[in-house]
């Protein structure tokens, strides 16, 4: 009797045994980008989804959560099984600025995510409307202070990272602009296009197109100096000294994931990022190769949260 008992016993727990010993990745990925399509972070995400299918057999799918300047997304990864099933395609803006903008809400980018790749840097551009008197920085900041707050300048949402970089530079070289929040940089780009706003901060994939047409003209980049991608337009510290920001992009999984799990992970988006197409497709995007082991990200990260934490509170940026 307890020899059946026994067999028994085993043969119910094999299943799960199996299930455990099943090479990662067997079965679909879920990649959450907590933005909305159409700007670099799901466009870049959309990359890094196919060729990781490709490379592991199975399908890395993206799941567009949008909201809170990408907190919500951010969120519901923290909150996901930690068990590799789960990504987050994360954001100078969903990473770095949510704890500072949203104190209320339980999350806690250090506790909640284990890093797994640092794969971008990028310049930030300022781009503006034909129609809007300003063909350069020193423009902008002598017709702002002529006219406060009635330029407007469009937002990818309240509190986001390019939300901030208009606000530094509103704290920078003291002027005021009218704040016009929308749900990502796609929903933005045709209310600037048609001139019902006259500036927008964004990565710069989205302005490629309108500026060769001469729709949208780029007053500056954010970092301290000039983009090597980008010689031609000034960087906006040229004229208001200290300003200096830039964008990334990374992907991290739920504090737990299981550290193999994160290394093949981290492993095979280094193949990728090293692959000469994808090179060509960074050129494209006007953003940069970042790579680094996953503690260097994970350190990097910690860097920028109390970077943009700070300006969060300089700036006086507040969710609406």
């Amino acid at each position: 009797m307890k020899t059946h008992v026994a067999l028994l016993t085993c043969l119910l727990l094999m299943p799960a045994a199996l299930a455990h010993a099943q090479p990662y990745p067997s079965k679909s990925v879920r990649m959450i980008v907590p933005f909305s399509t159409g700007g670099t972070t799901d466009t870049l995400g959309r990359i890094y989804a196919q060729h990781l299918s490709e490379a592991f057999g199975v399908q890395f799918v993206i799941d567009n959560r949008v909201g809170a300047g990408g907190t919500i997304g951010t969120e519901i990864g923290a909150r996901a099984a930690p068990d590799g099933y789960t990504l987050v395609f994360g954001s100078t803006s969903s990473i770095a600025v949510s704890t500072a903008l949203y104190p209320e809400i339980n999350l806690n980018i250090m506790r909640d995510f284990v890093p797994v790749a640092n794969v971008a840097t990028a310049s930030i551009v300022l781009a503006s409307h034909p129609s809007l008197p300003a063909r350069n920085i020193a423009q902008l900041v002598a017709l702002a202070r002529a006219r406060p707050g009635q330029i407007a300048y469009a937002s990818s949402g309240s509190g986001s990272s390019l939300h901030l970089c208009a606000e530094y530079l509103k704290y920078l070289a003291k002027i005021d602009l009218l704040h016009v929040p929308y749900k990502g940089v796609g929903p933005a780009m045709p209310d600037l296009i048609a001139g019902r706003t006259q500036l927008l901060f964004s990565d710069m994939p989205p302005f490629v197109a309108h500026l060769k047409t001469g729709r949208l003209i780029a007053l500056g980049v954010t970092t301290a100096k000039r983009s090597p991608l980008l010689p031609d337009i000034p960087a906006i510290a040229e004229t208001v000294p200290g300003y200096d920001l830039a964008g990334w992009y990374g992907i991290l999984a739920p504090a737990g994931t299981p550290r193999e799990i994160v290394l093949r992970l981290h492993a095979e988006v280094q193949k990728i990022m090293a692959q000469p197409q994808m090179r060509e497709r960074y050129v494209s995007l006007a953003i940069e190769p970042a790579g680094g082991t996953a503690e260097q990200f994970g350190a990097f990260v910690k860097s920028e949260i109390d970077k943009w934490g700070d300006l969060v509170r300089r700036s006086g940026a507040k969710v609406q």
